[in-house]
């Protein structure tokens, strides 16, 4: 069997990942006629039936399914090849791709990153927001903003702090419903929280026992969207205290009853330490996370005082 190129697979997986060869093809920048010739193309070489064609669209057999971990592995290293020969010449420029969670990568991170783009103009910065973990040693990221610390060895990891997060609800929502006085005072309110149980949850539920039994009349597994919730008053919820401090009119609950620090991570593959771009955002990530951190403590402070 002739081993078919990567082009093939890059394909395959476009098609995977937008479900139609012509959404596939508008994504790589090719024909629909093209993306067509490299699936069937990719079928003969296999010797295996990749999609079932039908009215619906094009549904995945299972042995399209089974190469897409490793076609996903492919692109992120022939992205990382991209990356490591921009660092040729010992210049900061070419592509740093990051990931963080939703709240840090479209909150807290931009400002950051719009520094460091100033200060190194042949930088790019591509920014995964997401809450999945991003898997640095595979490369599917060159550097990450983590909320757990990393274990594996081959990895560099630069601990910012802890981020405060506490109770908040919306000035609005207060002169409604009033002002819980207590932890058990929360159950009485409407509270908002994730639609399913997650390693966060039970955290919270060992610090307020109370809430391990708690109906959340507002839920959505996107920390961002219960940020968003909050701000708009649809209750009382979890978020990190610079942010809302920062949004107006949200007010801090229970402060000396509840506190829970996100403690932070910087981390990047070692191999990478010599990469001067990827040294330049390392560097630049935990200088300006800690003084982010340092913001959401001097904000604690204010509001005990």
């Amino acid at each position: 069997m002739i081993e078919p190129n990567w082009d093939l697979y890059r394909s395959l997986l476009a098609v995977l990942e937008r479900g139609s060869l012509s959404a596939a093809a508008r994504e790589l920048g090719l024909t629909q006629p093209t993306m067509g010739r490299h699936i069937e193309q990719l079928e003969h070489m296999l010797g295996q039936q990749l999609f079932t064609r039908s009215q619906q669209g094009l549904t995945p057999s299972e042995a399209a399914l089974g190469l897409k971990p490793f076609a996903e592995i492919m692109a992120a290293t022939s992205a990382a090849l991209v990356r490591t020969a921009a660092d040729a010449g010992g210049q900061v420029r070419g592509t740093v791709r990051i990931s963080a969670s939703e709240v840090i990568g479209i909150e807290v991170l931009p400002k950051i990153l719009a520094g460091l783009q100033e200060e190194h103009p042949a930088l790019e910065i591509e920014l995964s927001s997401t809450d999945a973990v991003e898997d640095v040693l595979n490369r599917e990221a060159d550097i990450a903003v983590r909320m757990a610390e990393p274990t594996q060895k081959a990895l560099i990891a630069r601990h910012v702090g802890a981020i405060p997060l506490g109770f908040y609800a919306h000035r609005r929502y207060l002169e409604h419903h009033g002002v819980p006085a207590s932890l058990d005072d929360l159950a009485r309110h409407r509270l908002i929280g994730f639609d399913r149980q997650t390693a966060f949850v039970r955290t919270v539920a060992q610090r307020v026992p109370i809430l391990s039994d708690v109906h959340f009349s507002f839920r959505t597994d996107s920390n961002l969207a219960q940020f968003a919730a909050i701000k708009a008053g649809c209750g009382i919820g979890v978020c990190q205290v610079h942010l809302a401090e920062q949004a107006g009119d949200m007010v801090r609950l229970l402060a000396e009853q509840f506190e829970l620090p996100l403690h932070t991570w910087i981390v990047m593959h070692e191999d990478l330490k010599t990469s001067p771009r990827c040294r330049a955002v390392f560097d630049g990530l935990v200088r300006g996370l800690e003084t982010y951190v340092k913001q959401g403590h001097s904000r604690m402070a204010d509001i005990r005082a």
